[in-house]
Formats: C-alpha cells, structure tokens, sequence
C-alpha cells in the first residue's frame, strides 16, 4: 500500500518552546542560538498558547510596532514593542496543526494563515513537534532514485499485482522528478489509474505514459 507522508513524518519534535514568563533576552538569545524565525510559547501543561517571532523581538528591538521603524496606532502592536517577557510578546491564538494532517493540508493552513510554521498538537492539544515550510518543501525534493524505487515498489510492484499487472511490463525512468513509463498493461482502463498514482508520490512533478493496452474494453 503507498505511504503518503504526513506531517508526522516531516516535522521536528525537538521543539525549543517558551514560557509565557520567560524574559525577552532569553527569548532573543534562543532564537539566534538555534537559528529558528520563531518559537511556540506554552503553558504549564505544554499547550501551544501563541507564538513569538523574529519579527516580534525587532519590534521590541526598535521600540516600534513596525521591525523597519515607521509608526503605528495598534495599540497591541506598542504593547508588543513595550513587551519583557513572551506572554506579552507572543501572537496568539496560536494556529496548530496535527501530526496526520497531510503534506498539502499543511501547506494550504500555512498559506491561509501567512505564517511560516505550525505548532503540531496531539489528540489532547499538547505540544508535540513544530512543522516548516521547509520541513514541506523537503518531501518535494527527492532524489530521482527514491522516485524511481517508489514507482517500482509501491505503484508496479504491491498495487501492480492487485491490478493485474505482470512483473517487467512496465519500465520506469525518473529524470528531475518527471516520470517516464514505457510498457503495456492488460486493459485501457488501467492507463489513467497507472498514472494517477504515480503522480500521486511525493516529488513527482510529471508523468508522460507511453503504455500500450494488451486488449481492448
């Protein structure tokens, strides 16, 4: 049966989380010590309750509610440029994701959302990991191989015996992610579902079939 990744499968569990009473230096000193544009703020039970950002230490760095300096009438934006500590730092709510959320799902509530991360929680709302856009954008970046292996294994090897396809009819080239297919297959019918879950592997960005039907329906 084909896996497809989930958001469990690219996200970071090592999370570095905050307290709503941790001081603003700690807050900048951890940011730039681990290299990471934000950190999840929890509370004593380990539910994401919001989130500080780089973005959110500029403000307070430059004493404006704008990081490039021009001036602001949100009050809660002076309020966050004025802030000492990540509970009044932060931006909440906060929005999260969940571990089984698909690729795509992700991507979509990143979008929606105009954020660049997402806390993910579990069944109970407790922190469990944090997931990227880049976390994402590396289940696109596979090897031409690891495609190739997968179109063999898991479309004309497991599901390939279910639809009656014979070992070795079909041969797979994988060249910058675009899948090439060149074979024959029992019926017409089975062309398009060949192809449909080929594209359905995480990387592939094209498929171009080149199968021939053994019989007509």
């Amino acid at each position: 049966m084909m896996h497809r990744r989930t958001v469990g499968d690219v996200m970071t569990e090592e999370v570095i989380a905050l307290r709503p009473d941790t001081p603003f230096r700690e807050i900048a000193s951890l940011l730039d010590a681990n290299d990471i544009a934000a950190a999840p703020v929890i509370d004593d039970e380990g539910a994401p309750i919001g989130v500080v950002s780089a973005s959110d230490v500029l403000r307070h760095e430059t004493g404006m509610p704008d990081p490039q300096g021009q001036d602001g009438n949100d009050e809660r934006a002076w309020g966050k440029a004025r802030a000492r500590t990540a509970g009044a730092l932060m931006s909440s709510p906060v929005f999260t994701a969940r571990a089984d959320w698909t690729i795509p799902r992700a991507a979509r509530e990143l979008r929606r959302r105009h954020v660049k991360q997402l806390p993910v929680v579990g069944d109970h709302g407790l922190l469990t990991g944090i997931v990227s856009r880049s976390d994402l954008l590396n289940t696109f970046i596979r090897s031409d191989a690891e495609i190739r292996g997968e179109v063999e294994r898991d479309v004309l090897g497991h599901l390939g015996h279910i639809l009656g396809l014979e070992e070795g009819t079909v041969e797979v080239e994988v060249r910058d992610g675009a899948v090439t297919l060149r074979g024959h297959v029992p019926e017409p019918r089975l062309v398009p579902v060949v192809v449909g879950l080929c594209q359905g592997i995480d990387g592939v960005v094209a498929v171009d079939a080149h199968l021939a039907a053994a019989r007509a329906d």
